[in-house]
Formats: structure tokens, sequence, C-alpha cells
């Protein structure tokens, strides 16, 4: 059996690696490159969805709607969109100064 001679980071490995990315795009860029890593992904999953759907009403299998969202769910939504809203103003008014 082939044996990788590089594995998987192991614990103070990933401590080093997380240094590494600090000192090359600063702190202030983490929060923002992840945020960007994050709406990447679920671009490419809805997207991956979409093809698979797609394969399956072509196959003339039954496909699952999404759910629709309830009220609290919305409210809850509206919430977390007007908090980055104050967020974002924050912010703005912090790196004017």
């Amino acid at each position: 059996m082939f044996t990788p001679l590089i594995g998987m980071p192991q614990g103070a490995e990933w401590l080093i690696i997380l240094a590494i990315v600090i000192l090359v795009f600063g702190a202030a860029k983490l929060p923002e490159l992840a945020r960007g890593t994050g709406q990447a992904l679920r671009i490419f999953k809805s997207e991956t969805k979409g093809l698979r759907d797609e394969d399956e009403k072509e196959k003339g299998e039954k496909v699952e709607k999404p759910a629709e969202l309830t009220a609290s769910e919305q409210e809850r939504i509206a919430e977390l969109e007007r908090r980055e809203a104050e967020i974002r103003a924050e912010r703005e008014r912090l790196s004017g100064n």
C-alpha cells in the first residue's frame, strides 16, 4: 500500500499555518477572506444542487422543492440584515476618521 510522504497537518502545524496566513494577509483581512470563501462555497453548493436537480428531472425522478421560510425565519433574516447594515455603517464611520 502506498503511504504519502506528506500527510494532513496536525496540531501545532495548523498553528504555524494560521500564523503565516495572518502575517501574509493581516488580521483585518481574515474576516473578509472567510466571508468570501463562505459565499463561494454556498454558490458552489447551490450550483451543484441545481445540476443534480436538472439531472433528476431529466430522469423523471421526483425533485423536492425547498421549504418556504416561516415568519420567524423571515424576521430573523431581516434582523440580521439590519445588524449587518449597522456594522457596515460603523465600519465606514471608523475608516473615515
